[in-house]
Protein backbone atom coordinates (compact mmCIF):
# COMPACT_ATOMS: atom_id res chain seq x y z
CA UNK A 1 0.00 0.00 0.00
CA UNK A 2 0.89 3.25 -0.47
CA UNK A 3 0.75 7.35 1.27
CA UNK A 4 0.84 9.84 -0.21
CA UNK A 5 3.17 12.71 1.33
CA UNK A 6 0.31 15.32 0.40
CA UNK A 7 -1.22 13.15 3.83
CA UNK A 8 1.78 14.02 5.66
CA UNK A 9 1.57 17.32 4.69
CA UNK A 10 -2.35 17.67 5.14
CA UNK A 11 -1.83 16.26 9.18
CA UNK A 12 1.00 17.91 9.99
CA UNK A 13 -0.51 21.40 8.95
CA UNK A 14 -4.10 20.79 10.25
CA UNK A 15 -2.49 19.60 13.54
CA UNK A 16 -0.22 22.68 13.83
CA UNK A 17 -3.37 25.26 13.39
CA UNK A 18 -5.30 23.00 15.67
CA UNK A 19 -7.75 21.91 13.23
CA UNK A 20 -6.67 17.99 13.73
CA UNK A 21 -5.66 17.94 17.56
CA UNK A 22 -6.05 14.22 17.98
CA UNK A 23 -3.46 13.29 15.43
CA UNK A 24 -0.67 14.57 17.86
CA UNK A 25 1.06 11.27 17.12
CA UNK A 26 0.59 11.03 13.25
CA UNK A 27 1.77 14.50 13.27
CA UNK A 28 4.60 14.25 15.42
CA UNK A 29 6.69 11.62 13.73
CA UNK A 30 4.05 10.86 10.34
CA UNK A 31 7.47 8.88 8.03
CA UNK A 32 8.27 6.93 11.10
CA UNK A 33 4.30 6.06 12.01
CA UNK A 34 4.17 4.97 8.00
CA UNK A 35 6.98 2.94 7.70
CA UNK A 36 6.37 0.96 10.48
CA UNK A 37 3.08 0.05 9.26
CA UNK A 38 4.10 -1.18 6.08
CA UNK A 39 3.94 0.93 3.73
CA UNK A 40 5.47 2.50 0.67
CA UNK A 41 5.75 6.89 -0.03
CA UNK A 42 3.94 7.84 -2.79
CA UNK A 43 5.68 9.37 -5.48
CA UNK A 44 4.30 13.17 -6.25
CA UNK A 45 5.42 14.45 -9.32
CA UNK A 46 4.81 17.70 -11.62
CA UNK A 47 2.57 15.93 -13.84
CA UNK A 48 0.10 15.48 -10.52
CA UNK A 49 1.08 18.84 -9.38
CA UNK A 50 0.10 20.21 -13.31
CA UNK A 51 -3.16 18.26 -12.77
CA UNK A 52 -4.56 19.32 -9.51
CA UNK A 53 -4.12 23.10 -10.46
CA UNK A 54 -6.12 22.74 -13.65
CA UNK A 55 -8.86 20.66 -12.72
CA UNK A 56 -11.88 22.75 -13.47
CA UNK A 57 -14.07 21.49 -10.52
CA UNK A 58 -14.82 23.85 -7.74
CA UNK A 59 -13.19 22.03 -5.01
CA UNK A 60 -11.07 24.80 -3.21
CA UNK A 61 -8.79 21.94 -1.08
CA UNK A 62 -5.16 21.75 -2.00
CA UNK A 63 -4.79 19.22 -0.28
CA UNK A 64 -7.59 17.42 -1.76
CA UNK A 65 -6.89 18.10 -5.60
CA UNK A 66 -3.36 16.99 -4.92
CA UNK A 67 -4.63 13.34 -3.92
CA UNK A 68 -6.72 13.19 -6.30
CA UNK A 69 -4.44 13.93 -9.11
CA UNK A 70 -2.19 11.26 -7.93
CA UNK A 71 -5.05 8.89 -7.75
CA UNK A 72 -5.85 9.75 -11.50
CA UNK A 73 -2.16 9.86 -13.02
CA UNK A 74 -1.68 6.75 -11.29
CA UNK A 75 -4.40 4.98 -11.41
CA UNK A 76 -4.82 3.97 -7.70
CA UNK A 77 -7.44 3.39 -5.75
CA UNK A 78 -8.33 6.51 -2.85
CA UNK A 79 -8.92 5.53 0.50
CA UNK A 80 -11.50 8.05 1.68
CA UNK A 81 -14.92 9.47 2.82
CA UNK A 82 -14.78 12.43 0.83
CA UNK A 83 -17.47 11.49 -1.85
CA UNK A 84 -16.81 14.67 -3.50
CA UNK A 85 -13.80 13.16 -5.05
CA UNK A 86 -16.00 10.92 -7.17
CA UNK A 87 -17.25 13.82 -9.16
CA UNK A 88 -13.72 13.68 -10.55
CA UNK A 89 -13.65 10.23 -11.59
CA UNK A 90 -11.17 8.37 -9.15
CA UNK A 91 -11.48 4.52 -7.77
CA UNK A 92 -12.90 5.37 -4.04
CA UNK A 93 -13.03 3.36 -0.88
CA UNK A 94 -14.52 4.04 1.68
Amino acid sequence: MLVSPVCAFEITTKYRIGKLPESEVLAKDFFRYVARAGFLEAPLTIRHAELAGRFAHDHKDPFDRLLIAQALVDDLVIVSNEKLFDDFGVNRLW
